[in-house]
């Protein structure tokens, strides 16, 4: 096993909990070493800080693994795994759902590898190119403790890029009819795809959030902005919302939509298929209004340098919606963007809502779910802001 050196000072943060180095904290950055071959690393004063991969062709140069010189080979992943499983199975019993989110990363330990469970099928992401290298152990052990129907690798996230990875999505368990799963979250059920929905194939991260709208939900008339799957407008559905409009700017997530809410036996729903903007903007001037407006957009960032673009589209967003709102109703509005942070998105809702001509009280803040867990040392873990507001007019 090779070895790395950081410069003087560079191990600081690793200490505290952090998990990766920088390409420009190493001594050196050697090129004889293949991207995602397992290292050593030193301090500069040749202290052993842990194990992990190394990629050369990555801004992020290192990622811990373990602190001492274990090798990530089939018992390691076996245990991070378990481990991982351990938590889920605390947080959502089997009575409640049978999908959720079985390692978030380096929240669990497994720096660059996401694996997301939907009943009888798995599907694993994997952002780094040392976690690419022991996809073929990943899977085995996900198969041994399993046993699933169906194994679904969608590898399209441009994060593969920075490390030199192709982008590609594949099948290598099951067949095309197992691409479909039904699943259930605490009352609710979704047909999905994990061939062809976003991210995994279904956004598991609201799924506290979502159950927190149905209590202002019961007769009202329930607007759902990127509705995507329907992920909030069915649980407004459940707990007996008057009428649910769902908007999406892509004709096959409506489809998905309109098919989980049929298979809920829910009928009081209309489906837009529009931009959002476009659609908040004609909504307001046909003079429609709502008991509750959800706001749930993509990220609408990637870096830094187009935060302040990020933070105008949110505070527009907003104020679109708000102006929906009718007198003693509710907003609730989140945002997926890692660079944003939540006291920042916060005041576009506050902007957003001077603009729009609103007071707000807020009555629930919400980050991610527990199968998406967040490191203290580590920032980048979370990313999820959710906010539910109580609306009146000025």
């Amino acid at each position: 096993m090779r070895s790395l050196y950081l410069k003087p000072k560079e191990h600081k943060r690793l200490l505290t909990g952090h998990l990766w180095v920088f390409s420009n904290e190493l001594r050196e950055v050697p090129r004889d070493i293949a991207a995602g071959e397992t290292v050593r690393l030193f301090t500069h004063d040749e202290r052993l800080l842990g194990t992990g991969f190394f990629n050369p062709q990555s801004l992020i140069a290192f990622r811990l693994l373990t602190r001492n010189e274990e090798q990530p080979d089939r018992n390691f992943f076996k245990r991070k795994i378990l481990e991982a499983l351990t938590l889920r199975e605390k947080v959502y019993p089997a009575t409640e759902t049978n999908a959720w989110r079985l390692v978030h990363g380096e929240s669990d330990g497994l720096p660059g590898l996401v694996i997301d469970r939907f009943d009888r099928a798995f599907v694993i992401q994997s952002f780094s190119a040392g976690m690419d290298r022991h996809l073929p152990i990943i899977t085995e052990v996900i198969k041994e403790l399993f046993s699933p129907k169906a194994i679904v690798l969608r590898n399209e996230s441009p994060l593969r890029e920075l490390e030199g990875l192709p982008l590609f999505k594949e099948m290598i368990l099951g067949g095309q009819d197992d691409a479909y799963q039904v699943i259930n979250d605490d009352g609710v059920s979704y047909r999905i795809n994990i061939m062809e929905g976003q991210k995994t194939g279904f956004f598991l991260d609201q799924r506290e959030n979502r159950r927190m709208i149905r209590k202002y939900s019961d007769d009202a008339d329930v607007l759902d902005v990127y509705t995507n799957d329907g992920g909030f407008a069915l649980n407004a559905m459940l707990a007996g919302a008057k009428s649910t409009t769902m908007v999406d700017i892509s004709q096959e997530a409506l489809q998905r939509a309109e098919q989980n809410a049929r298979m809920n036996n829910f009928g009081n729903f209309s489906i837009v298929a529009s931009d959002a903007f476009e659609a908040l903007s004609k909504l307001h001037q046909e003079n429609r209004s709502f008991d509750l407006v959800i706001l749930d957009p993509p990220s609408f960032t990637k870096s830094r340098k187009t935060v302040p673009t990020a933070l105008k589209a949110y505070t527009k967003l907003n104020r679109l919606g708000l102006q929906l709102v009718r007198n003693e109703g509710f907003l609730a509005t989140a945002s997926c963007s890692h660079h944003v942070s939540e006291e920042d998105f916060l005041a576009t809702v506050h902007l957003g809502a001077m603009h729009a001509g609103k007071h707000l009280r807020l009555i629930c803040r919400n980050s991610q779910p527990p199968d998406h867990p967040v490191l203290l040392s580590m920032p980048e873990t979370s990313y999820l802001k959710f906010a539910c507001f109580y609306v009146t007019n000025l």
